[in-house]
């Protein structure tokens, strides 16, 4: 038994310990927000927080988490209104929209880390998530209005 706690909640998986810890989000626990996109840590729609840091879940086996606190774009916020997802929202950043789970969470660490980034700090941080759509002005963007969001809460 693998223990961990996913969104806030402890969990006792029986899976083997080089499961991939996408499948074991996806398939086991059910928390289907985090998605498959190329399996080999390239196209970032798979990232998780593993205690905070910004993790690609297709290549990170579950052993690495075991003991660990995840959060999945399903436990960002309870109710959708981390700064990012407000951000997301207010201007309509997603066209498909099955890259940007992976897309938040990365912009949520990045938030973290650095409160107010710069057009490149954004790119930078950014670089690893691919949308296959070319929504990155508007994910940019959404990332400036996040930073302003968290900014007005914290005062």
């Amino acid at each position: 038994m693998i223990q961990l706690t996913v969104n806030g909640k402890t969990e006792k998986l029986d899976v083997s310990p080089e499961m991939p810890l996408l499948w074991a989000l996806r398939d086991t626990l059910g928390l289907t927000g985090t998605k498959f996109g190329c399996g080999v840590a390239q196209c970032g729609a798979c990232v998780v927080h593993l205690e905070g840091e910004a993790v690609r879940s297709c290549v990170t086996k579950i052993s690495r988490a075991e003991g660990k606190s995840i959060t999945t774009i399903e436990g960002l916020s309870l109710h959708n209104d981390h700064p990012v997802q407000q951000a997301w929202q207010d201007i309509d950043v997603p066209q498909c929209g099955y890259c940007h789970s992976g897309q938040i969470m990365s912009a949520a660490v990045l938030l973290k880390e650095n409160p107010n980034p710069t057009d490149q700090d954004i790119d930078n941080a950014m670089s690893g998530n691919i949308c296959r759509c070319g929504t990155y002005p508007r994910i940019r963007k959404a990332i400036h209005i996040a930073a302003e969001i968290q900014r007005k809460k914290g005062s």
